[in-house]
């Protein structure tokens, strides 16, 4: 995969990607996404790969300072109409060089950005970094599970699923190996799928 491919797939995708990825049990999941969260107003919340702004959407956004970032234009333009009046900044950014400060927000969120950038410890990396202290990176992605090797089937349509702008061998255990000593695990559970999908919880310590 690489930004200029995936920047065509999901141009092609923006005007479908609600009816298949905000429906049915991603609808169900994503309502469950930031249970136990506690948010506050004026909290700073950064979503990288925002998309069309899916979870936003499940967000008291009035309340909070929130940053919306996506690679692809027509995407991120998806989220902008929905949020029209709203005070969310929306800006077209790398997930994989995210232009802010260190320390700069609250809670961090990615879903489904780990396994459609093409270097998914970098990009797992800035989301840590632009995290402060005592902050929460928050994942929903699906990721190779833990310990196992991908399966005949899915190593012989890995290849195929790439060509759609996503991966399914994605190791989030990879991914955040040059983190671990920056973050500690909150939470880690299969919520869709399976174990095949995860919501990820981690906290910054340093």
């Amino acid at each position: 995969m690489n930004n200029s491919w995936n920047k065509i797939i999901y141009k092609a995708a923006a005007p479908i990607y609600d009816g298949i990825f905000n429906a049915g049990p991603f609808f169900r999941v994503r309502d469950t996404l930031f249970k136990g969260i506690h948010f506050r107003p004026g909290d700073k919340v950064l979503f990288v790969g925002a998309g069309t702004g899916a979870d936003i959407e499940r967000l008291p956004y009035e309340q909070l300072d929130i940053t919306a970032i996506d690679y692809s234009e027509d995407m991120l333009q998806k989220a902008k109409d929905k949020f029209q009046g709203s005070k969310i900044t929306f800006l077209t950014m790398d997930a994989q060089q995210l232009d802010f400060a260190d320390d700069t927000f609250d809670y961090v969120v990615g879903s489904l950005i780990l396994s459609v950038v093409p270097d998914h410890k970098r990009s797992f990396a800035e989301m840590v970094r632009v995290c402060r202290k005592d902050g929460l990176v928050l994942i929903f992605d699906k990721f190779a599970e833990p310990g196992k090797g991908l399966s005949f089937a899915k190593k012989a349509f890995r290849h195929v699923i790439m060509l759609l702008g996503t991966d399914i061998g994605v190791s989030f255990e990879e991914a955040c190996q040059t983190e671990k000593a920056r973050v500690r695990l909150i939470s880690d559970e299969g919520v869709m799928f399976g174990n095949m999908y995860r919501r990820i919880l981690l906290k910054k310590v340093c």
